[in-house]
This record gives structure tokens, sequence and C-alpha cells, in this order.
């Protein structure tokens, strides 16, 4: 009992440390975003130039410009059902793909290729919605599955290749990720993938029937709930499973593991590909999803987008776990539906979204400057104390 209540302890400050931190990095890139906009906006940079004779001027120029640009973020991801929507719209592949890089963070394995996984999930997905025709219901589930499978082989392919050969997964991902892109500008100019009667790269539209179905209106669709299935799926998996326990145990030291009967190479290969179904669920999503008009919107080279190095950030900004990875896809999806509405409403770059994204990570990954920047955290770190009989981990 006294060493559950320790444990419990530990994982308290752990938890505490964690949220802290990242709080304090959302709040300092928010600080480093306004000052960019402040320093790249024409009109309140002049007003500083007699910023002494009249500070007044200075200082409301950047609070409007500031607080403009902040509301129209938050307005636009949280401002309504329809904003909130949008966000999960946005999130939901970020979701999928996180979970599928940070499960192989768990086991040791830097998975770089969700991008490619993504993409073959979407072309199998797009080819079975628009190329076949079956009933209602199974349609949707055939192209799913496909997708899903299409991501599965590719991650599983890297985890083969690092298993059997001793092949670096970054490398191969990284190559991985090419061909996949690759093999989809191919794929656009055949007669199979490309729309009759046109000659750029684009398919037929996906069946109505093959479509994510949306749920209660706005952008919410079956998509975000698959989201969270597979996160509680994570979850389950690490927490309750014969495999989850070898792929923890062989991420912490594979040597061990070894020792202790585990295969290394068999974690290595089922991992990877569960992460590769993962990431190929979030390029089902890209294919999939209702657009505006409530149709999917057809396959093309840039319809995946840069949904596979996103999920990089996300699972950074998740820990790895299943739970922050769906509040860390979340956040990310605000910052894209919020970030649309900042640019047309306030007139600030879209790219400052980009901007704030890549701060988080840089000051979550970086907690000692968090800690050293807001002495409000660094105080309460100080105030810490460990329960006895143990040490934080």
């Amino acid at each position: 009992m006294i060493d559950r209540l320790k444990r419990l302890g530990r994982w308290l400050i752990r938890l505490r440390s964690e949220i802290a931190t990242t709080v304090g990095a959302f709040v300092l890139a928010l600080i480093v975003g306004a000052i960019l906009m402040i320093v790249s906006d024409t009109d309140v940079r002049s007003k500083f130039t007699y910023f002494f004779g009249r500070p007044g001027d200075a200082l409301t120029a950047s609070l409007d410009k500031v607080g403009g640009a902040y509301g129209a973020l938050l307005a636009g991801s949280l401002g309504g059902y329809g904003p909130i929507t949008e966000t999960t719209a946005q999130a939901a592949p970020l979701i999928c793909a996180g979970l599928g890089v940070g499960l192989a963070f768990r086991a040791g394995l830097f998975n770089i290729g969700g991008q490619g996984q993504a993409i073959w999930g979407a072309i199998l997905a797009a080819w079975v919605g628009f190329a076949l025709d079956l009933p209602p219901v199974i349609h949707l589930v055939v192209a799913i599955l496909a997708g899903v499978i299409g991501g599965t082989i590719w991650g599983g392919l890297v985890g083969w290749l690092k298993a059997k050969a001793g092949a670096h997964e970054v490398i191969v991902t990284i190559m991985l990720n090419y061909i996949a892109s690759g093999m989809l500008a191919y794929l656009l100019t055949t007669t199979a993938f490309q729309r009759p009667g046109r000659t750029d790269p684009i398919s037929p539209e996906v069946d109505w029937f093959a479509t994510l179905p949306r749920l209660a209106g706005g952008r919410l669709h079956l998509g975000f709930l698959l989201a969270i299935g597979a996160a509680l799926l994570v979850w389950w998996l690490l927490e309750r499973s014969t495999i989850g326990f070898a792929i923890k145990a062989v991420g912490a030291n594979p040597s061990a593991a070894a020792t202790a009967g585990m295969s290394v190479a068999t974690t290595t290969m089922i991992t990877m590909a569960i992460a590769g179904g993962l990431a190929g669920l979030a390029g089902v999503q890209a294919a999939l999803a209702p657009s505006s008009n409530g149709l999917a919107v057809p396959l093309s080279v840039g319809l995946v987008g840069s949904i596979g190095f996103d999920a990089i950030t996300v699972a950074l900004l998740g820990r790895a776990r299943p739970l922050g990875t769906v509040l860390a896809g979340l956040l990310f999806g605000a910052l894209h539906a919020g970030g649309l509405a900042m640019q047309s409403q306030a007139g600030t770059p879209l790219t400052l979204t980009t901007v704030l994204q890549a701060l988080i990570v840089l000051f979550v990954a970086a907690p000692a400057l968090v800690s050293t920047v807001v002495p409000f955290l660094k105080a309460r770190a100080g105030k810490e104390v460990v329960p006895t009989g143990g040490a934080l981990t």
C-alpha cells in the first residue's frame, strides 16, 4: 500500500510538472508570436519611432494588433459550434498520425515516415472510394480498411528492414516518404487514377457512400470518432496487452528485453506495422473526410498536405501518450482552424500559426528553458519534494 502511494505521489508530481511546462511553453509561444506580429507590422512599427513622445499610440496599436489577431484565432477555432467542428476536423488526422509516431517513440523508434504512410492510406482509400461500386456502409468500411492496410504495409516494411537488415528507421522512413510522394504523382497520371477528360493530376470524385458521414452538422464527422477510438485502442494496447508491455520494455532497454526472452525484432516489426496503420488512418481521413460541400476532396498530389510531419510535433507535445496526443492534436487543429480566421479577419499571415506550433514544441522540448524564463515555474519546481523512498525518473 505504501509503495502504491509513493508511486502515485511520484506520478502526480511528474504530471504537474509536465502540465506546468506545457502551459508555460504555450504562453511563451504566444508572447513571442505577439512580438513577431508587432515587429512585422509596418503601421505598428512606425508608431514606435516617436514612442517617447507619445507612448500611448504605440501601445494602443500593439494591443489592437495582437488582440485582434489572437481574438480572431480564438473565434475561428472555438467561437461557436461551426468553428469547434472545424477544429475537430483539422485535429482528427493529426491525432491518428500522432498516435502512430508516438507509439513508435514508446518502442525507441523514430517514425518520420508518417507522411508516406498517410499518403498510401489516402491512395488506397480514395481508389476504393471512386473505383469500386459497393453497397452503402460496406463501401465506407472497405475504403477505411484499405487505407489502414496501405499504411500498415508501408510502416511494416520499415520495421522489417530494421529488424532483418539493420537499416536505420530514420533513413528508411525519409526515403520511403519520397517514394510514396513520387508514386502518388505517377499514379495520378495513369488511367486508373486520373479523372476522365482531365489532363491534370486529379482523381475522380469519391463516391458519396464512401465519404465519412457528418455528425450533427458542421464539419464534425465520423473521422473524429475514429481518431478517439484509435487513441483508446493505443491506450489499451500499451497498458493492457502483452505486446504493449513488450513495446515499452524494448523502448526502455532492448538488451534487457532480449535477455528476458522478448523478441526485439518481432516487436519492432509489429510496432512499425501498427504505427503505419495509424498513419494510414490519417490518410483515410484526408481522402474521405467531407469538405464544405459535403463531398470528399478528390485525390491530388497535395491532398495529404504535411500531416505526417505535423504528427511528429503532435507526438512530441503529447509526450507520446494517447491522451496527450489527443489534446495536442486538438490544440494544433485549433491553430489550423483559427489561423484561417486570423488571416482573413486580422490580416495576419497564416504562416504565423506554423511559427506558433514550432515555438510551442521548442519550449516543450526545453523544459529547463521554460523554468528559467518563467520564475513562477522555477519557484514551484524548487518547492517540490520527492516522497521518501524513491526518486523521479
